[in-house]
């Protein structure tokens, strides 16, 4: 029997038996933990099908967990057309407990902690960078996972070893930083700069570690076009940023339950498209 595991942010999760799980990602979108009460229109459709060209494009570096993306696949009460392109049967994995983030440059949460300390995460940073700088090399900056509502704290790789053992969290670190230089230095020759972005993983039956939920999408990562970058400030983006800097410069109360004008909604919409064909090179079909 398909039981309904959980309802996140923005995917909803089935067991279909006691090893495939069946993720479908809806048009929900959350800004500083909240959801909000506006759809924006095939957004889940985006974000699964740019997670699959990634899953693709990385399958030499780790394993992921997709089983099949087609319709005809899932369990008869999933194969709805609104369906089609919004889900995954994967692998039901037994996921860690850290969120792998991976910084290039120095933006967001990272900005504010350097400007307090030089440091990110415990890891000191050189002096006298500016805001959304490149970082001499990527950084490995790891995260507890929150339940929905509350905040992921970031922690420092020596925690996270408490956490998961010295072993696996150097295999998180090694594979995460392996994953975005590659995906990194793809993104550039499409005019893309990938600032940050965060994974997951789990362990398969076999305790081999593997690739899963979402990967480089404009909700686990900030994607800025490489066209309108400058170093010093906050930049243009192709993800939810957009959303958040509406937010914060209307007042907008996010728990408050307020619809979401639509031209702010169509503009993201449109945002998360523009992020798709130029990653995959491919036109959206809506």
């Amino acid at each position: 029997m398909i039981k309904k595991l959980s309802s996140g942010k923005v995917r909803e999760i089935y067991e279909i038996d006691g090893d495939k799980l069946l993720l479908m990602t809806t048009d929900r979108i959350s800004a500083f933990d909240y959801i909000l009460p506006t759809l924006v229109p095939n957004k889940g459709k985006i974000l699964t099908q740019i997670s699959r060209f990634w899953f693709d494009f990385v399958k030499d570096i780790i394993p992921n967990h997709i089983l099949s993306t087609r319709l005809s696949d899932f369990p008869e009460e999933f194969q709805r057309p609104e369906n089609d392109g919004r889900c995954m049967l994967v692998k039901k994995l037994n996921m860690l407990p850290i969120e792998c983030i991976v910084r290039g440059y120095i933006t967001g949460s990272g900005w504010k902690s350097y400007q307090a300390n030089g440091t990110v995460c415990g890891i000191k940073l050189p002096e006298g960078l500016q805001e959304s700088q490149k970082l001499p090399e990527a950084i490995f900056t790891p995260s507890t996972k929150a339940a929905v509502g509350d905040h992921d704290e970031n922690i420092s790789f020596e925690q996270a070893t408490e956490i998961i053992g010295p072993e696996l969290a150097e295999k998180l670190r090694t594979k995460s930083l392996e994953i975005y230089n590659k995906c990194a230095e793809y993104a550039a020759t499409k005019g893309v700069i990938i600032a940050d972005t965060k994974f997951e993983f789990g362990l398969d039956e076999n305790g081999e570690l593997i690739l899963a939920d979402e990967v480089l999408t404009p909700d686990s990562s900030r994607f800025w076009p490489a066209s309108d970058y400058k170093v010093g400030q906050s930049q243009k983006s192709f993800d939810k940023q957009y959303l958040r800097d509406w937010i914060k410069s209307t007042g907008y109360q996010p728990e408050n339950g307020e619809p979401i004008p639509q031209d702010v909604i169509d503009t993201t919409s449109q945002k998360y498209i523009e992020a798709y064909e130029l990653i995959t090179g491919k036109k959206f079909e809506k």
